[in-house]
């Protein structure tokens, strides 16, 4: 597998290089970081807002992390508004008080993430995977990190399994010829859509950086496929980089041990799944066949594994749903995989 990428500097729209690094390489936030938050649409006050919440917004681009009185929220006058800034305040001061963005992305998993919008927890997790796959050449491994941090559709098709980017395709004009995978990127029981989708290949692989921040290639996963070895590999360095953990993964058919020991189901539906496997339930055909990647994971010292999983493959699931939706939560794998206590990105 080659699918070496062009020399470029892929998801750029993560503002990474908005970040120092510490000596391990982990990223530390600056106040550009924060700057860049500010300029998302859910915080940049809109023309009607009130004096009181443009001055806020003004002060906090000039000292991103100055501290907001309770008085200050409370005198916005859009309701809306107070709960947007309140929700990133909290987000801002959870992050700020780690010592690098992975070990918040840690801290935060490991905790509750209840009151944090799902939005900066994709763009906190989206600058963990770019630390991650730092240096990384294989465009096939950076597609495939992208599943980490974005939502896919599933399409399953002539040999090919592909995940396409969730909001790409929906930017889309309904009703336009879809081309390849068409209606099989559509909901169940909706009109059939047609997109034209370009798949990753090696012939544009060398492409991919300049394109990256556009998510408009799909990738192919099938078994043999560079995608699929792809996929194991941008894990294996995730799990390297915010646990501390080096692990080699491959990509499996079955789940080939009868005695299996251990799982992570990589999103809610491989987990549902692969638990109702493990507790010998009958799982029909179909829903079986949502399973869409399955990988064996192995410690390379096993000094810090429970004994009950020692010596023996932790078995990796990623599925879509019913609606062939894909949701990974890389998440899964800080609380889900057989580790001793320890926090590496700490």
């Amino acid at each position: 597998m080659s699918g070496t990428a062009a020399a470029g500097d892929p998801w750029v729209a993560s503002g990474h290089h908005l970040c120092d690094r510490d000596a391990a390489g982990r990223l530390v936030p600056t106040p550009d970081l924060w700057r860049a938050f500010l300029a998302r649409p859910e915080l940049l006050p809109p023309e009607e807002a009130c004096a009181d919440e443009l001055a806020l917004h003004t002060t906090l681009l000039a000292d991103p992390l100055r501290p907001v009185p309770d008085a200050a929220l409370a005198a916005l006058e859009d309701p809306d508004a107070r709960e947007n800034w309140t929700h990133f305040l909290r987000f801002r001061d959870r992050v700020a008080v780690a010592p690098t963005l992975e070990a918040a992305f840690l801290s935060l998993f490991r905790g509750s993430v209840s009151g944090v919008p799902p939005l900066f927890l994709q763009m906190l997790t989206q600058l963990v995977v770019r630390a991650a796959m730092e240096d990384v050449g294989d465009a096939f491994t950076l597609r495939a990190a992208e599943v980490l941090f974005r939502p896919q559709r599933a399409a399953i098709r002539q040999g090919a399994l592909l995940l396409a980017d969730e909001e790409w395709l929906e930017s889309l004009s309904d009703g336009i010829d879809l081309g390849s995978i068409g209606q099989l990127l559509t909901e169940a029981g909706a009109p059939p859509r047609e997109v034209e989708v370009e798949v990753l290949s090696e012939e544009n692989a060398a492409d991919y950086a300049r394109r990256s921040d556009q998510h408009d290639l799909a990738l192919d996963i099938a078994e043999g496929r560079p995608g699929q070895h792809g996929l194991a590999r941008a894990l294996e360095r995730f799990i390297a980089h915010v646990l501390g953990e080096e692990v080699a993964i491959r990509p499996a058919a079955v789940i080939e041990d009868p005695d299996w020991r251990w799982h992570v189901g990589l999103d809610t539906e491989a987990t549902a799944i692969t638990n109702d496997l493990w507790n010998g339930e009958a799982v029909e055909q179909a829903r079986l066949a949502r399973i869409l990647w399955l990988g064996a994971l192995e410690f390379a010292d096993g000094s810090r594994v429970l004994p009950r999983a020692l010596g023996k493959p932790v078995y990796l699931a990623l599925a879509m749903d019913a609606a062939q939706r894909v949701r990974c939560k890389p998440q899964n794998l800080v609380a889900g995989l057989p580790l001793l206590s320890k926090e590496a990105g700490a």
